[in-house]
């Protein structure tokens, strides 16, 4: 699964656009990331802290009014979710939930309520878990969790984590690591991970971040919140999931192929 991950206030050239309402540039943003071949559109506003649920609610609208490429919402605010998810028309993603008890709580009655996928990060409240061990504790206890509460373990998608390697040098093999044990433990549940965070402050981040895709594939990786619009990193991804068999006869690798979604135009 490819979630687009372009409408993220975050971005300097994002905020902006949601700050004045310009319905027509973001939308262009959007139908780029649906031709390109996003699963998914990820819509984050969480930078408009006091007004968050108005401009996600307004965002989401907009978005769903006007494509048909599903929507992930990207808030670990309630409120902002509660008012944003009915106004989804098909498969919805929450991203995310989390092993603190508040964010738990808040968020998996949205999940059950409205039959989202979940993404579920391996945070428990407490600082950033510096290893594998810590994070594959906190995964699987996400994961047995959620399972009891209802949530299908088809709809879970654990976020393991991404730490740049360039203020943590050991990040990317922790990263690979706690996505091994875990796939291994629980291959009936998904993997997903926000790509470029890994490239983060350093030169050249395009060929990091599809080297290091390739690299979680290899390890169980199958899906990624990433710019859907760069053709060579779609390409890895394609070309990578049918090396490690998760593309049955190369019939998508084929299929994206055709639709030229990667690859020199």
């Amino acid at each position: 699964m490819i979630i687009g991950e372009l409408i993220n206030t975050s971005r300097k050239s994002i905020k902006p656009l949601v700050e004045n309402y310009d319905a027509e540039a973001i939308l262009a943003i959007v139908r780029s990331e649906a031709e390109a071949g996003a699963d998914f559109i990820d819509l984050n506003c969480g930078t408009f802290v006091k007004d968050e649920p108005e401009r996600l609610t307004w965002l989401t609208k907009l978005v769903a009014e006007s494509i048909d490429t599903p929507i992930c919402l990207d808030s670990p605010n309630p409120a902002a979710l509660r008012a944003a998810l009915p106004l989804l028309k098909g498969p919805a993603v929450i991203n995310s939930i989390s092993a603190e008890t508040k964010r738990y709580n808040d968020i998996l009655p949205l999940a059950l309520e409205f039959g989202a996928k979940l993404i579920a990060l391996c945070l428990d409240g407490k600082a950033v878990p510096k290893t594998a061990e810590e994070r594959y504790t906190i995964g699987a206890q996400l994961i047995e969790n959620l399972v009891k509460s209802g949530i299908p373990a088809d709809n879970i998608y654990i976020d393991p984590l991404v730490e740049p390697v360039s203020v943590s040098q050991n990040g990317g093999l922790v990263l690979l690591e706690t996505v091994r044990r875990l796939h291994t433990a629980y291959p009936e549940v998904h993997f997903i991970c926000g790509l470029s965070n890994i490239s983060f402050g350093l030169p050249n981040r395009k060929l990091v971040n599809r080297y290091f895709l390739a690299q979680t594939i290899g390890a169980g990786m199958d899906s990624f919140i990433l710019d859907p619009t760069d053709r060579s990193l779609m390409g890895c991804y394609w070309a990578s999931r049918m090396l490690v068999g998760q593309d049955k006869f190369c019939s998508q690798y084929l299929k994206a192929n055709r639709q030229g979604l990667f690859g020199d135009k």
